[in-house]
């Protein structure tokens, strides 16, 4: 009887947790701004966990700590400035179709996405495009995140390093806050209106909607395509404008190259096989999900934000906790080693 009891409880106290308001909207929010929440994400670690993986790691010379400490740093707030300025209108330009799709599509284009889903928001295939064209910001903003960030790194170098100019430091920080993070923007407008004829024009193509319709079982997975797509770029960008910095010392750089390269590296690699391994479980956790809320008409955009977390957070697990450590050490290593080769 007591374990009867017990057994009752926890489904009860799982049920309550699921069906939770605030666990609801959060889910929601994540998926009606998915790029925000990853490059929100990607800032407060890389503000914070990054820089104090890096400078735990051992047997490492300290400027190389501080130019990758400052690479996290710098990466992190371009990133987040960048994606809000450009990820933000989109991501309102959206839900305005969401909202009311007969005033930016045409009623074919309407009809092909639902193809029998009960709402065009239900729709697969309309979600995975959708999705694309939200977090394809980040994909299309890599290449001057690096140009930016690579012309940030000596500045913050110089100001938080090598000048040691606390004064310096804080108004530093004080106005990449007031910039960044307590800076409202409004994209509710005019802007929004016209992006949303833009979106529109583009799903009302009719081969963009059978590519849709041909892709959309993998909704899924678009998230952790993207973020990997972006990784690539970004690092190929990085790697670039380092090799042809003029204001990054000359025996830093190759230092600086091999630690993103290794943690673009394993973050993919340690990324790609963790999700594979707790997909099955995702799985079946969705679809307990979807028994407990049942008829609530918001659980399309829940368990797109589930797609959008489960990805984000073991990416950028990985790539903030443990990986710096890693990299840090092993870049330093393998300079070095190719340093004595080349003599």
């Amino acid at each position: 009887m007591n374990i009867h009891k017990i057994g009752k409880s926890n489904i009860n106290l799982s049920t309550r947790i699921l069906r939770n308001k605030t666990l609801l909207n959060g889910l929601e929010k994540i998926s009606e701004h998915g790029t925000s929440f990853s490059a929100g994400t990607s800032l407060l670690l890389s503000l914070t966990l990054r820089p104090i993986s890096i400078f735990s790691t051992p047997d490492t010379e300290k400027e190389n700590k501080q130019y990758a400490a400052a690479n996290s740093i710098c990466s992190g707030l371009i990133k987040f400035g960048m994606v809000e300025a450009i990820a933000l209108p989109i991501e309102y330009a959206v839900k305005n179709i969401d909202k009311n799709p007969e005033k930016f599509l045409k009623k074919s284009a309407i009809n092909n996405f639902r193809n029998g889903a009960e709402t065009l928001a239900n729709s697969r295939s309309y979600k995975l495009l959708t999705q694309m064209l939200k977090l394809s910001t980040g994909f299309f903003t890599a290449i001057p995140k690096s140009i930016l960030t690579i012309a940030l790194i000596p500045i913050l170098m110089d100001k938080l390093f090598l000048n040691k100019k606390i004064n310096s430091i804080q108004e530093n920080k004080s106005l990449s806050e007031d910039n960044l993070l307590n800076k409202k923007l409004t994209f509710t407008g005019r802007m929004s209106e016209v992006l949303s004829h833009g979106i529109g024009k583009v799903l009302n193509i009719e081969s963009v909607q059978k590519f849709a319709q041909k892709y959309q079982t993998k909704d899924k997975d678009i998230a952790k395509h993207m973020t990997a797509g972006t990784d690539i770029l970004l690092t190929s960008s990085f790697v670039y404008q380092t090799s042809h910095s003029d204001k990054i010392k000359e025996n830093r750089k190759k230092a600086l190259i091999y630690n993103n390269i290794i943690s673009t590296a394993i973050t993919l690699f340690g990324g790609y096989g963790i999700d594979r391994i707790i997909k099955n479980k995702t799985g079946k956790f969705i679809e307990k999900f979807k028994l407990i809320n049942a008829g609530d008409p918001k659980i399309h955009k829940y368990i797109e934000g589930i797609n959008i977390l489960r990805p984000a957070l073991i990416f950028a697990g990985i790539y903030y906790g443990i990986l710096p450590i890693i990299s840090t050490y092993t870049a330093e290593k393998v300079d070095k080693f190719i340093a004595k080769q080349s003599k």
